[in-house]
């Protein structure tokens, strides 16, 4: 299965920018979609994620300005941010948990998760 990232880019603090993400045409089903994000230095965090009944799980630094929908049609999730912040200057990474997807052969497989090539988000102040 691939995840194909498309937006980030630069802001200056106080701006807005968005990220969103697709799976690959072979999909069957997946539970969770959403986004972690890597700083330089540090660990990769979460910063949401949306079940495919929509229930949304917010890091509590971005709660009340990212912003996550999921257009499970389509598999594609996007995260709206809003009044950014020089810390959320990260590469972002799509993800996708307990993916059913068909492989070459067209036989059905499981992934436990799956992960996009990352996105870089800058935060200028």
């Amino acid at each position: 299965v691939q995840l194909q990232a498309f937006g980030g880019g630069l802001a200056q603090a106080g701006g807005s920018l968005s990220v969103s993400c697709e799976a690959s045409r072979s999909i069957i089903s997946i539970d969770d979609m959403g986004w972690y994000r890597q700083a330089p230095g540090e660990e990769r965090e979460l910063v949401a994620t949306i079940s495919n009944g929509g229930f949304t799980n917010t890091a509590d630094s971005v709660k009340g300005r990212f912003f996550i929908t999921r257009d499970s049609a389509k598999n594609s999730v996007h995260l709206q941010m809003n009044n950014l912040r020089p810390e959320d200057t990260a590469v972002y990474y799509c993800y996708a948990g307990n993916v059913l997807f068909y492989n070459y052969d067209n036989a059905p497989v499981a992934a436990r998760a799956a992960w996009g090539q990352g996105t870089l988000v800058t935060v200028s102040s």
